[in-house]
C-alpha cells in the first residue's frame, strides 16, 4: 500500500469516525442527494452537513455559522477518460469545513437564502477532483425542513486536470 493511499484511507475512517458526534454538536443535521456532473457526464452523490449557531457578523446585517460536511460522489466510467491517469472510476469520499453565510434578519424572507464557502480534503482521484485539497461553494435555500442546494467542487486551478464536480442537491433537514 503507497503511503497516500495509506493517508486517503485513514482520512475517510476518521470522517466516519466522525460522524456519530455531528447529531449532538450541530444545531441542524441535513441529509442532501443530488447528481453531480463533469463535463456533462452525471453521477449520485450524497451529504450529511451539520450547520452550528448563527453569529452576527459585527453590527451588519451578515451572519455566518459553523458548516461540516461529509460527502460521496459516485465515480463514472467515461470511455474518453478510461486509460488516463487520473480516471473518472474513482469513487470520492470527502469531508469539508467552512462557513455558511446568510444576509438579514431571521424574520426576513430572504434570509434563508445562503452562501457557504468551506475547504475540502478527499480520497480519490479524478478528472473532476485531481488534487488532494478542493474548494466548496454552495448557493442554497433552507427552509424549515427542506433545502436546496446548487454546489461546486474544484481546486481551483491550482492542479490540472480541473474539471471540477457541479451538482444539484435536495435535501432534509432535522433539528434548528
Amino acid at each position: 500500500m503507497s503511503p497516500t493511499s495509506s493517508w486517503r484511507r485513514k482520512l475517510a475512517a476518521s470522517a466516519l469516525l466522525m460522524l456519530p458526534a455531528l447529531p449532538a454538536a450541530a444545531t441542524e443535521l441535513d441529509l442532501e442527494v443530488g447528481r453531480s456532473y463533469m463535463d456533462s457526464h452525471a453521477a449520485t452523490t450524497a451529504f450529511v452537513e451539520g450547520v452550528f449557531d448563527e453569529h452576527q457578523i459585527g453590527s451588519s446585517r451578515f451572519s455566518w455559522s459553523p458548516d461540516v460536511s461529509l460527502g460521496w460522489i459516485n465515480g463514472r466510467d467515461i470511455d474518453r477518460y478510461r486509460k488516463d491517469d487520473p480516471s473518472t472510476k474513482d469513487d470520492i469520499w470527502l469531508v469539508a469545513g467552512g462557513a455558511r453565510f446568510h444576509y438579514g434578519d431571521a424574520d426576513d424572507w430572504y434570509h434563508s437564502l445562503f452562501f457557504s464557502f468551506q475547504g475540502a480534503a478527499h480520497t480519490g482521484h479524478t478528472q473532476a477532483l485531481s488534487s488532494t485539497g478542493e474548494f466548496v461553494s454552495t448557493l442554497g435555500w433552507q427552509g424549515r425542513r427542506f433545502n436546496v442546494q446548487i454546489r461546486h467542487i474544484s481546486n481551483g486551478g491550482l492542479h490540472n486536470p480541473n474539471r471540477g464536480e457541479t451538482m444539484a442537491l435536495v435535501g432534509v433537514a432535522f433539528g434548528g
